[in-house]
């Protein structure tokens, strides 16, 4: 009897495929395929020898082996996870099969906009983005609801029924940031991070260079504080632009809340789930001749007289490459798999002091429903029951100082939370006429001290946050809801281990860890003080989130060492401002 693999399945017609993923038979699929291909059944011989492996297979490793295979370089991926992806993961519901839940990713902001998807050709792939009109809807106890629209017009509209004089403060930003994302930001976030000395004397030659520097030096609440009046609108611009990304206390930051009005995609859902972005991925890969390999432990890189040689497993196995690429956090690269004696003393102590982010955590309630919440101010606001995102449980400006000494305290702070039903836009997320939501919290990983603490508490911290729903949300009564569980911060650290602390960013912007010194000084554009090993991940310029561009950058400096042409066009930041 044959054996199905990935490549059968490829050969499918597309809308045979798009069929299989609509009935949730695709991830299935993928699964046996990748089982198949990590080698553990023995049914496909794996090469021992590669151009370049690749550690973990969270979405910039893939971005990276896409753009490297397409360079005709032979590719390895390899990851403890049972599936590739990281943390674009669609888990469907142990309980209620039929029910799709999205634990560690869901809103990709702008991923239609980013290079790689035109690159890589996703579409043909058959990975769908949707973006809702009501983008964001932060709904205020007292029945207001602040709106963030895809048209900028609407959201200026709405904005001034909580004042006028924010309203235009905020299209002026929208408008006068906007050269300044296509001009600066976007060639910086595309490419290799310049000398911050270099950066600065070619910004000040310019009019827009320096309103950037003007701006950036201060720090998210400062610019809040100072441009802005009304507490609810500050609130809201802090949340939608700045919590979920930055410590809102960190200078140097001021930026990004206009570069964000700026930016005209929004908050986007891949049809299907997020590991619909993964498998668009691993597509590419397997069709330009990249292998994965999933299931397996590393136990070191291998380095030879300075020189990097490859990787071994912890079952003893040795794979040979000319380069590794590690998609893993600092601590994991220099300091559990590199070779104690490859790595320069100060490399190691600069691994050891990388900091992760105090807010970044996340706790997750997911539920699977009869019917999508329906909220009491849609009688004024009828448009809500359609909005995408959602925030509740944020009313004023000073719950951000609340939020943050929480934290440091590690107690629980008053809950501020976001989330979506995926379903009320992509049916395929449920059984038919069912429904799938979430709520998602910044919450503390060492919870009182302790993360262990979290086993005990969660059911507890998700039936507080299941009574602030209920509040705002009058039909989550029991009989609606068929299930729920929890995810908490702790959760997140055991199934994605470079995620430390909890941390989805994977690595703080304190401590100078941006730019050119992220993770730190001389490890800060790809490359290491390792001959041969190169950095990929989300704790590389321009850090986490779903942007695929740490991935993106390094396959650049990959390929430029290895004398591979470049295929496609990366913008030069260095040109893009000497350009202004």
């Amino acid at each position: 009897m044959p054996t199905f693999t990935l490549s059968h399945f490829l050969t499918f017609p597309l809308s045979t495929r798009r069929w299989l993923f609509l009935f949730a038979i695709w991830p299935f699929a993928i699964g046996v395929a990748f089982v198949k291909i990590a080698g553990q059944t023995g049914w496909m011989r794996m090469n021992s020898s590669f151009d370049g492996i690749i550690l973990g297979t969270g979405h910039n490793a893939l971005v990276l082996q896409a753009y490297l295979s397409r360079c005709g370089l032979r590719t390895l991926s390899v990851d403890r996870a049972p599936m590739p992806g990281g943390g674009l993961r669609t888990i469907d519901n142990p309980r209620l099969p039929g029910f799709r839940h999205n634990p560690h990713s869901f809103f990709h902001r702008a991923a239609t906009a980013m290079p790689w998807y035109r690159d890589l050709e996703l579409e043909r792939h058959g990975v769908r983005y949707l973006e809702p009109e009501l983008n964001v809807a932060m709904i205020l106890r007292d029945g207001r609801v602040l709106e963030w629209w895809t048209d900028l017009d609407r959201t200026v509209a709405i904005c001034a029924e909580f004042s006028k004089r924010d309203a235009e403060v905020l299209r002026q930003f929208a408008e006068e940031f906007k050269p300044i994302v296509q001009k600066i930001l976007l060639p910086e976030a595309q490419s290799s991070p310049l000398d911050p000395g270099l950066r600065r004397k070619l910004l000040e030659r310019s009019v827009l260079g320096r309103r950037l520097l003007e701006i950036s030096a201060l720090s998210p609440l400062a610019f809040v504080t100072r441009y802005f009046e009304n507490d609810a609108v500050r609130a809201g611009l802090l949340f939608f632009n700045g919590l979920r990304e930055v410590d809102l206390r960190l200078k140097d930051f001021g930026h990004s809340i206009p570069a964000l009005l700026a930016s005209r995609p929004m908050a986007q859902m891949a049809v299907g789930g997020s590991a619909s972005l993964a498998h668009g991925f691993l597509a590419d890969i397997s069709e330009h001749g990249g292998e994965v390999r999933c299931g397996v432990e590393l136990r070191r890189i291998l380095v030879q007289n300075g020189q990097t040689k490859g990787i071994e497993l912890t079952t003893g196995e040795q794979i040979h490459a000319a380069f590794v690429a590690s998609g893993l956090n600092p601590q994991q690269t220099f300091l559990d798999l590199l070779p104690p004696e490859a790595v320069p003393a100060r490399v190691r102590e600069r691994a050891a002091q990388f900091q992760y982010n105090l807010l970044a955590p996340l706790f997750g309630l997911h539920v699977a429903l009869d019917e999508p919440p329906r909220y009491a101010a849609a009688g004024l606001h009828p448009e809500l029951n359609e909005a995408f995102m959602v925030l509740i449980g944020l009313e004023q400006f000073d719950q951000f100082h609340e939020i943050v000494a929480a934290h440091e305290r590690g107690e629980l702070p008053p809950p501020v939370a976001w989330g979506a039903c995926p379903t009320l836009f992509d049916p395929s997320q449920a059984r038919p006429g069912k429904h799938a939501a979430f709520l998602w919290e910044k919450l503390p990983y060492a919870l009182r001290g302790d993360p262990s603490n979290w086993a005990r508490e969660k059911e507890a911290v998700g039936a507080r946050l299941l009574n602030l729903w209920r509040e705002l949300a009058p039909n989550l009564g029991r009989s609606i809801i068929k299930d729920q569980f929890v995810l908490t911060p702790a959760d997140t650290e055991t199934t994605l281990p470079n995620m430390s602390r909890g941390d989805l960013l994977v690595g703080s912007f304190a401590n100078s860890q941006v730019g050119y010194n992220r993770p730190f000084a001389g490890a800060g554009c790809y490359r290491t003080p390792v001959a041969g090993v190169y950095l990929c991940g989300g704790s590389t310029h321009p850090g986490g989130n779903i942007t695929g561009l740490c991935g993106y950058n390094a396959a650049r400096v990959i390929a430029t060492d290895l004398g591979k042409s470049i295929w496609w066009r990366p913008p030069d930041a260095e040109q893009a401002l000497a350009a202004l």
